[in-house]
């Protein structure tokens, strides 16, 4: 067994400020009901909720970084003990964050490294904190106990990682590493099981060493730990939701964990003002207000001007720009609290666990230019003072403006509102999208175009405004505009397999099919699954009469179509149409047994998606290969059928055809001529009545061939063609 600390019975728990605020704040007593406002309203008031936390970023996201930043800048000691992690770290930040202003395709790696280190972090946090509750507490555990509980934070964070990383990535900013979703179930059972077991075993050792009402703040941050990161896995887990990951970061968990950190840096920035030299304790009192605003604004800085100089400046989009900022200065912040948070460091267990250890003020001068510069920035000279309440009114109003534009950018319903968050930053490829979309709602195509075009001039590598742009030109059939913008972007991205189908469809309209066909072709040797490239190809070819190369084109179309999700699919009566003319061009190719197969999985189709027009066109068409074949007992119920359908849809246009061309059937195939002739009277009642007039007969020769052999009795049947015509729908081979 471990050593621990005798218990204490009398002794009130430690508390930083008090019960109430410790529990809430520094502890996630709020986790429940925060989490459960947040997942109940996010879905129905988004963009509220978007505006909210974008305001309480200020005051909480923004000066938490601060605080770190704060802790190992603001003494020369500090500084020069974490000089790798506070300039030689920071150094290689600054550089990658040039790096991915000039290469974009870093974007993708830094943010996915952002959003999963992110719950580790958080995690880390808590157990740091955990710890810290429990030794204030007067327990003292041991190395296997401690163990344990790390070892249960640990595996909530690794449920929520399997989480992230199962399957594809529906973001584009986050690279999963696409665990098979079995393997992945069975890992989280595992992880969930040493949890609860872990947790269980951990505890009961630690309540061996003081009274439980003392571990009442390590067993609320054990339960926020729970809250946070298995209890969402578990229910994702068992009832198939997917966790967005942007969520662990920019959202309700995001602004808890920053004003917990706030909570307990204060509380150590406060200590440590009060515990240093007594000959300067006056000089270094206690101002609250003062660091939560050297907080707030040392935070604003971090994050706003830098965004909005990449953006005016140089022309950098501006949701990239801000996305580059917030995960680099996470992965910075992440790694410097990694280093200087920690209870082992003398002064941070001092001035944390109320040790009576004598802290010294053993403060070195860091020296140099940088450090005489900090020193007159906070000095009291007036030139000093003026400056800091000009950085300060400028971080402000800045900060407001940020606020300003943000709330305009959000109001994709209100064209005014997005023009002038374009005038506040042009240079927003998002925004201007957004713009451009609702200029086409409000039928302003001129200011879409300007949109679409800033949009691209602010991130090229972006396709998106890109397609909006060629579908505006193309409705407009501004063909030559077009497809010049499509050769522009294909001396950059020359196998962009998107914009070679784009091209092709242009070149077939400016009258070039040989150019628009060999660039489907090369559209689909770089990427196989495009479907319109199959489409389109297909189509050319069956126009040309190329009937066997058009067939394996449909049929390629077809078997992407099939490995979509069923919201992506095109409209059923599209895809049995093409399936049609897939078996007619099979059907041309003498592949009969093809295209019988194609018309009946057509006929199929159209039943199961309640179609009864194509359910006879399709009868028809198959009933027609089938006669061609001398396979008469197949083709007569089809025929039947598709008439039925014909009467029962009142499709008069249709039935006209098909009473026509059921008549050639019967004919041809051997029948008593007067069915035949039935049915051409049938058809010719039809087409009277939808003309209301004498109606040109299609098939008059073959009428005055079948009268001249029916002689007098054609008279009776012209009369009254019902009773044959029943008889011709009750044929049987």
């Amino acid at each position: 067994m471990g050593k621990f600390r005798n218990k204490s019975t009398t002794q009130a728990i430690p508390w930083i400020y008090n019960s109430w605020l410790d529990l809430i704040v520094g502890c996630g007593g709020w986790s429940a009901p925060l989490l459960l406002i947040s997942y109940l309203s996010l879905a129905s008031s988004a963009r509220t909720w978007s505006v909210v936390f974008y305001v309480l970023a200020l005051f909480f996201n923004y000066p938490h970084y601060m605080a770190t930043i704060y802790r190992a800048y603001h003494r020369a000691e500090d500084f020069q003990k974490y000089r790798v992690f506070t300039v030689h770290i920071t150094g290689l930040m600054l550089l990658t964050l040039v790096l991915s202003h000039v290469w974009l395709g870093l974007l993708p790696w830094i943010f996915t490294i952002y959003l999963t280190w992110s719950p580790w972090h958080y995690s880390g946090q808590n157990y740091g904190l955990f710890m810290m509750f429990a030794r204030r507490s007067g327990a003292d555990p041991d190395k296997t106990t401690t163990r344990a509980l790390y070892s249960a934070f640990i595996a909530s964070y690794l449920i929520l990682f399997l989480s992230f990383h199962t399957g594809a990535s529906s973001d584009p900013l986050f690279i999963s590493l696409g665990i098979p979703a079995v393997i992945s179930k069975w890992e989280q059972v595992i992880l969930g099981v040493a949890f609860l077991a872990l947790s269980i075993f951990g505890f009961s050792r630690l309540a061996r060493a003081t009274e439980w009402k003392r571990l009442v703040p390590c067993v609320t941050l054990f339960s926020s730990q729970f809250l946070w990161f298995f209890l969402p896995a578990a229910i994702s887990l068992i009832k198939g939701l997917s966790i967005p990951q942007n969520r662990y970061s920019t959202g309700v968990l995001a602004l808890m964990h920053s004003a917990q950190y706030l909570w307990i840096t204060s509380y150590y920035a406060r200590r440590e003002a009060k515990s240093s030299d007594p000959a300067i304790a006056s000089e270094r009192s206690w101002r609250p207000l003062a660091y939560f605003g050297v907080l707030i604004l040392g935070g604003i800085a971090l994050f706003v001007p830098g965004p909005w100089m990449a953006s005016r400046l140089w022309h950098h989009d501006f949701t990239a720009s801000f996305l580059v900022f917030t995960a680099l200065v996470n992965i910075h912040h992440f790694i410097l609290d990694g280093a200087i948070w920690k209870l082992r460091d003398g002064r941070v267990a001092s001035l944390l666990l109320n040790s009576r250890d004598r802290i010294t003020n053993a403060a070195t001068d860091a020296g140099g230019r940088i450090a005489a510069g900090a020193r007159w920035l906070v000095g009291n000279s007036a030139a000093a003072r003026s400056l800091r309440v000009s950085a300060a009114v400028l971080l402000l109003t800045w900060a407001t403006v940020d606020q300003v534009r943000y709330y305009f950018a959000l109001r994709t319903d209100d064209l005014t509102d997005l023009q002038r968050a374009a005038k506040l930053d042009a240079f927003d490829s998002s925004l201007q999208m957004r713009l451009a979309r609702r200029a086409m709602e409000d039928h302003r195509p001129q200011l879409a175009e300007t949109a679409w075009r800033r949009a691209m001039g602010a991130n090229p590598a972006d396709p998106a405004p890109r397609h909006g742009l060629l579908e505006l030109l193309i409705d407009q059939n501004r063909y030559d505009e077009a497809y010049r913008l499509t050769e522009a972007s294909l001396e950059n991205w020359p196998k962009d397999p998107n914009l070679l189908v784009d091209r092709g469809f242009l070149a077939l309209q400016l009258g070039h099919p040989e150019e628009a066909r060999a660039d489907w072709e090369l559209a689909i040797a770089a990427d196989p699954t495009q479907t319109n490239a199959h489409l389109y190809l297909a189509n050319e070819l069956d126009r040309e009469g190329k009937a066997q190369q058009a067939a394996l084109h449909y049929a390629a179309y077809l078997e992407n179509v099939a490995r979509q999700k069923s919201q992506d699919r095109p409209d059923p009566r599209s895809i049995i149409a093409l399936v049609m003319r897939m078996a007619d061009c099979e059907a041309r190719s003498s592949e009969i047994d093809l295209a019988l197969k194609f018309y009946h999985l057509a006929e199929k189709l159209a039943v199961e998606t309640r179609d009864p027009k194509l359910e006879s066109i399709a009868d028809v068409n198959e009933a027609v290969l089938q006669g061609k074949s001398g396979r008469i007992s197949a083709a007569l119920p089809l025929y039947q059928q598709a008439l039925r359908i014909d009467t029962a849809t009142h499709d008069d246009s249709a039935g006209a055809e098909d009473w026509i061309t059921y008549a050639q059937f019967l004919d041809n195939s051997g029948f008593p001529p007067r069915l035949a002739y039935a049915c051409l009277v049938k058809s010719h009642e039809i087409r009277q009545r939808l003309t209301g007039q004498q109606a040109n007969d299609p098939a008059t020769a073959m009428n005055e061939s079948l009268e001249e052999r029916l002689g007098k009795s054609a008279d009776a049947i012209r009369n009254d063609p019902d009773p044959v015509i029943a008889e011709a729908l009750k044929l049987r081979p």
